[in-house]
């Protein structure tokens, strides 16, 4: 189980209302991913040319970078409505026949976490996304019959955080791939600055930037802390957000320069104290700070790793340099 993180990459029923009264609504007010959002934008206008149905899209990479916000865009762009589910709310193949038969023509259908789908789910949606219809098998033994409802074109969006995990034959029916990556930091301070407008509360330029130093590179973490810092503000009677508030609220929250909390300087300083510095097993690491195997890899590494502070090995993860002089401590001599 994650414990409750400042930064953590999971959304509480608070932080997803949060993100719906922030959410951007065009391409006009999506803040970063330039290169994704100029090609997105050439496909759609390319299928209202013609007007068809925009391909397949996948979008994949960490959590809290947007991609739940671009699949409601592509479906405002495409003047469409927008459907969504996850992949493991997809538990058998009459539920995924029973969301793809009510769509309408053109819809964008939304799966988050479609690497989660079963593989009997998965087959199903194959000839889905490649025919735009279904074949159903009816009774058991010999006298099973197979029979096709034909579907209205539509545009199935997938987003994934683990890409690899995807099989191949439903990666390929994807058309449209988009990898999003980690914000700049002076990305993260334009999303902090229009999130205070949107609150009411005035944030300073230089507090902006101190947020968005230490929400790791995302969106979602960076409005979050923004709302806590926002709370220790209004606490001492301020209708603004200057630096002095941000770092006592930042360093109250216990998160530091670079973004980290007291879960990943557990993570960190028990590899280097308990196995100097590795390289360790994810499963030992996993054990050792009482977290699941998927938790690790998918909520804590991702940012480690991007920030060069760990780095895997075939022998397992190993604790880096610039993770050493951030604790202030002696790199070890080989």
């Amino acid at each position: 189980m994650v414990e409750n993180r400042i930064v953590s990459d999971t959304v509480s029923p608070e932080d997803a209302s949060l993100e719906l009264s922030v959410r951007p609504s065009s391409f006009t007010n999506y803040i970063g991913q330039e290169q994704v959002k100029h090609n997105l934008k050439i496909f759609i206008e390319a299928a209202k040319i013609r007007e068809e149905s925009l391909d397949h899209v996948l979008l994949y990479g960490p959590p809290g970078l947007g991609k739940t916000t671009l699949a409601g865009i592509i479906a405002a762009e495409m003047n469409v409505q927008l459907k969504t589910t996850s992949g493991p709310a997809i538990e058998r193949a009459g539920d995924l026949a029973a969301i793809l038969t009510a769509l309408s023509p053109g819809d964008v259908l939304f799966i988050d976490e479609i690497h989660r789908l079963n593989r009997a789910v998965e087959e199903v949606l194959y000839s889905a996304m490649e025919d735009f219809c279904l074949d159903i098998v009816i009774g058991k033994g010999e006298g099973a019959r197979s029979i096709r409802i034909d579907l209205p074109p539509f545009t199935l969006v997938g987003a994934t955080t683990r890409a690899g995990a995807l099989s191949a034959p439903l990666r390929d029916r994807f058309g449209v791939l988009c990898r999003l990556e980690y914000y700049e930091t002076e990305e993260l301070a334009k999303i902090i600055t229009r999130t205070a407008d949107i609150f009411g509360i005035e944030v300073v330029e230089s507090a902006a930037l101190e947020i968005a130093k230490r929400s790791r590179g995302t969106p979602r973490i960076a409005n979050r802390l923004l709302r806590r810092v926002r709370d220790f503000a209004q606490v001492q009677g301020n209708d603004y957000i200057d630096l002095e508030i941000t770092n006592n609220a930042l360093d109250q929250l216990q998160v530091d320069k670079q973004g980290l909390d007291h879960i990943d300087h557990k993570l960190l300083l028990s590899m280097i104290e308990k196995y100097r510095g590795g390289p360790v097993g994810v499963e030992t690491i996993s054990a050792t700070i009482g977290e699941e195997v998927t938790t690790v890899e998918e909520v804590y590494e991702p940012y480690l790793l991007q920030i060069g502070f760990i780095q895997r090995t075939p022998r397992g993860r190993v604790v880096t340099d610039l993770a050493y002089r951030h604790f202030k401590m002696e790199v070890p001599k080989d």
